[in-house]
């Protein structure tokens, strides 16, 4: 995907990594999150961020090539109204990227509810997206997970075509600064990602284009 001269949004950009890397490719580049303390100190060095959530995106139809959303959607009062704001302020032939967390991954990584108290961000060391809602829901209730038709069902009444559907395992850097064991289990991630076992990744990674 050219990102070259784009015009690019980054929902739910905290900080503004993603908008400072992209501004390696192009000057146009904005960013929306609904933390104003996070807008204000990434505002010090970054220019055209708004506090803003992602069902009521301050700009006008057809305003951008590309917008992100990387592990966003999981988070926001209303999935699908996002993903329409999205499709709106995207012009005729740009592109939707979306991450999000993959029903399919064996750990819960958001953290989790227990005894009445909040534990985490971690891995929760059961298989917690593999059980019945009810019991995941009850340890997560905080986060939404999606199988892949939850994902694509979002776009649904809008007029677009999937480019990419496919999922993401962690980069797994950490794991290989430890040692020689932990290259290994890092390179070994990076072969399964290449596999038909690519669908337990963490994170489904979708790319759909706004038709023309």
């Amino acid at each position: 995907m050219e990102l070259r001269a784009k015009r690019i949004l980054d929902v739910g950009c905290g900080l503004g990594m993603y908008v400072s890397q992209f501004r390696q490719f192009s000057d146009d580049v904005y960013g929306v999150d609904i933390d104003p303390d996070k807008i204000g100190h990434a505002s010090e060095w970054l220019p055209n961020l708004r506090v803003s959530p992602a069902e009521e995106l301050p700009f006008a139809d057809d305003s951008f090539d590309i917008i992100l959303l990387n592990e966003v959607i999981e988070h926001v009062d209303d999935d699908r109204q996002s993903i329409q704001e999205a499709f709106r302020v995207l012009a005729p032939g740009g592109h939707i990227v979306v991450y999000a967390p993959n029903r399919l991954y064996p750990f819960e990584t958001h953290g989790f509810f227990f005894a009445g108290k909040y534990h985490g961000p971690c891995n929760l060391p059961i298989l917690a997206n593999w059980v019945p809602n009810f019991v995941r829901n009850y340890f997560a209730p905080h986060v939404r997970i999606y199988t892949q038709h939850e994902i694509t069902d979002l776009f649904d009444g809008l007029d677009v075509e999937f480019v990419v559907q496919s999922h993401i395992f962690p980069g797994c850097d950490n794991w290989a600064e430890r040692g020689t064991m932990g290259r290994l289990f890092r390179d070994t991630m990076h072969l399964v990602e290449h596999s038909p076992l690519r669908c337990f990744g963490i994170s489904h990674f979708i790319v759909a284009r706004k038709r023309s």
